[in-house]
């Protein structure tokens, strides 16, 4: 088997293993668990944690004692081992802990899989630039293929969704080992710092007023994109009674999988709109593409208002992803080329860990606020959202400048 195609088997699996429950295991909680939404929002919380520290941990130990394909494999093994136990969990308390456990495990396991997949290209001498993006889409493939597995099998409530994850995490967990070394660096000279690891020597950028209000809203929004993976198989699988037998309510996780198509697409628009608009205004649509999101989810239904659910999947591409790149490349610009590694962490920090964090708990605040006699009244929920993300929307071109301004020297925490 060649290198490449080794490599798409490693990216498929990583995101496969994700996509087996991300999306539909919310729901599971909700109603076969009987969990409230506030107790889903904190499970789903715990990745926004995990995101806090164990990526940077778990690069340094690959930096400096053990192999990266070592580390990535022993991740997804005991990844495996958690999903297995949190399939026969059914209290709140117990989930919670578990999936904390699993979060701590797999959220590494998205650097790690880079980190090999650089490696292994590099050794052979590949540009990594224009051989790794055709790679790493079948990682995006892989999730969107989970969905359906555990779609067209109707396991979207079933604790099954969790053998099934285990079950590949456990696959590529063994299948990590056989890649080709990835050795720790010999040059202990260049290894970096906790700190620096942390990204934190980047928090020097708050003390710009720019700077600090970009990361800001960088938090509020990784806040957004939490809300939906935590509750929109619940929403869809709430119209079960209604819309028996609808496309949506059949094939929930199917009807959701077009977000994930979306994204695929929307990403090669992005230079397009780079050079039309500017990085400013590119931002200012991904809000605004949030703000439409949610809002067809509240007027949107698995019968007549199916049109409209379609709608909100193919938005989501703009939103998740013109933030998101965005985003990074204006941390790329605006950052000392010296404190670059550590400013990108602690754009990711804001997004995936202070943001999903914040997301996963408020989110479930406002599902229960709007839970009369044990049943959600969605269109009010998705509007509160849609409002949160106009608001975001309305406030972001007034305080956020986008003139030029000369990058401070890097300063160290240290």
């Amino acid at each position: 088997m060649s290198t490449r195609l080794r490599l798409i088997v490693m990216n498929f699996l990583e995101f496969f293993v994700w996509g087996s429950w991300l999306i539909s295991l919310g729901g599971y909680m909700i109603i076969t668990r009987k969990f409230t939404g506030a107790q889903v929002g904190s499970i789903y919380g715990t990745m926004g944690v995990a995101s806090l520290f164990m990526p940077a941990l778990m690069g340094i130990v690959a930096d400096r004692w053990i192999n990266a394909e070592r580390v990535l494999g022993a991740c997804h093994i005991l990844g495996a081992c958690f999903l297995l136990w949190a399939s026969t969990v059914s209290d709140a308390g117990t989930m919670y802990v578990v999936m904390l456990l699993n979060a701590m495990v797999y959220m590494p396991t998205i650097a790690l899989n880079n980190a090999v997949s650089y490696t292994v290209l590099k050794n052979e001498g590949s540009d990594v630039v224009k051989t790794f993006p055709p790679i790493r889409v079948w990682g995006t493939v892989g999730f969107i293929a989970a969905m359906w597995v555990i779609d067209w099998q109707q396991w979207t409530l079933s604790p099954l969704q969790l053998y099934v994850s285990a079950g590949s995490g456990f696959f590529l967990g063994i299948y990590a080992f056989t890649m080709p070394p990835c050795p720790p660096s010999k040059n202990t000279s260049q290894h970096k710092s906790l700190i620096s690891s942390l990204g934190l020597d980047a928090f020097v950028l708050f003390k710009r007023k720019r700077m600090a209000i970009f990361f800001m809203f960088a938090m509020l929004l990784g806040a957004a994109l939490q809300i939906t993976n935590t509750f929109g198989g619940t929403f869809l699988e709430d119209f079960k009674t209604l819309y028996a037998g609808s496309f949506g309510v059949t094939h929930p996780n199917l009807l959701l999988s077009i977000s994930q198509i979306s994204e695929t697409l929307f990403i090669l628009t992005i230079p397009f709109f780079l050079t039309k608009f500017g990085i400013k205004r590119v931002m200012l649509i991904s809000i605004f593409a949030w703000v439409f999101r949610f809002g067809f989810f509240a007027i949107g239904n698995p019968g007549n208002g199916l049109a409209f659910l379609i709608l909100s999947m193919i938005i989501y591409g703009m939103a998740f992803d013109f933030f998101n790149i965005s985003g990074s490349l204006f941390v790329e610009r605006e950052a000392d080329k010296r404190i670059m590694a550590s400013a990108q962490g602690l754009f990711m920090l804001m997004t995936n860990g202070v943001g999903a964090f914040l997301g996963g708990m408020l989110s479930g605040l406002v599902v229960d606020y709007f839970t009369y006699d044990g049943a959600r009244h969605w269109p009010s929920i998705w509007f509160a959202f849609a409002g949160y993300a106009l608001l975001l929307g309305i406030i972001f071109p007034f305080v956020f400048k986008e003139s030029p301004e000369p990058k401070q020297p890097p300063q160290t925490l240290v």
